[in-house]
């Protein structure tokens, strides 16, 4: 992970973000999506930021854990499909792009410290990289958790590959084809999420997993996720995954699907 200059890096703290928030506070970094009038949908600035920040906790060995939530009541509704086709908008960042491609289904195996996902509100698509890339997730009961691809014309094809290292396979495939809702206690037995929790208890049970994470030695923890990553690497799935969703866009029943959604209609499948 050296996706940008070390001296940039060493400044993390100091720079302009346009969708994320970055803090750290006795030894944990906490990285806060911070689109909410977006729903917190995946841009391409915020997959630069979230790697250049990733890359600066992977170098900061004063950092022991690392914390993702969101604000607003969406944690992250998927990518933002306008964005990556080309319609950026316009946003304030100090992040240049990245040096290589940044896939951001392997993006957090490579940082190499425990990562805990605090989901307190809903999560769709694209938004199931942030729990099946960390290492603990903790959910409010009643959250929404989603994959509507299909009932858009498309599928999770990275989401998918991401989900596979975490819940069963049958069970993941049977929900990308159905484009249902997961309940919560059902994404907990299948290993999505470690803790339920409810808005009065979610702090404290974070707070104590980051003590007993902080209790152990950074070292070996740090090689010791080294070693995993490098054991289930996967660099090349992502990539092959990331062109057949550009495909699955760009057909026919995709375009339609995109396009119904826009509408508030149900699409009219052709098979194309």
């Amino acid at each position: 992970m050296d996706f940008f200059d070390l001296g940039l890096i060493k400044d993390a703290l100091n720079q302009k973000y346009a969708f994320i928030k970055l803090r750290v506070k006795d030894h944990v970094m906490t990285l806060t999506l911070n689109r909410a009038e977006k729903k917190n949908a995946i841009h391409p600035q915020m997959v630069q930021e979230i790697a250049f920040a990733m890359q600066f906790a992977k170098q900061n060995n004063t950092i022991r854990a690392i914390v993702i939530d969101a604000v607003g009541d969406v944690f992250c509704a998927g990518a933002d499909l306008k964005a990556f086709m080309g319609m950026v908008g316009e946003f304030e960042s100090s992040i240049p792009q990245a040096k290589g491609e940044v896939l951001i289904g392997e993006l957090f195996n490579k940082v190499h410290k425990p990562i805990i996902t605090k989901v307190e509100g809903k999560v769709l698509a694209g938004g199931f990289f942030f729990l099946a890339g960390a290492n603990y997730v903790l959910c409010n009961e009643g959250i929404v958790l989603g994959l509507p691809e299909v009932k858009r014309g498309l599928f999770p094809f990275q989401v998918m590959a991401a989900l596979l290292e975490v819940m069963p396979k049958r069970s993941v495939v049977d929900w990308c084809i159905r484009g249902c809702d997961l309940d919560v206690t059902d994404a907990k037995n299948f290993g999505l999420i470690t803790h339920i929790t409810t808005p009065e208890t979610i702090d404290s049970t974070m707070d104590g997993l980051l003590n007993e994470i902080k209790a152990n030695s950074p070292t070996a923890i740090r090689l010791g996720l080294e070693a995993l990553d490098t054991i289930n690497e996967q660099a090349s799935k992502h990539k092959y995954l990331m062109e057949m969703l550009q495909k699955t866009v760009g057909s026919k029943d995709g375009q339609e699907g995109l396009l119904a959604f826009r509408e508030k209609r149900q699409p009219v499948w052709t098979g194309e």
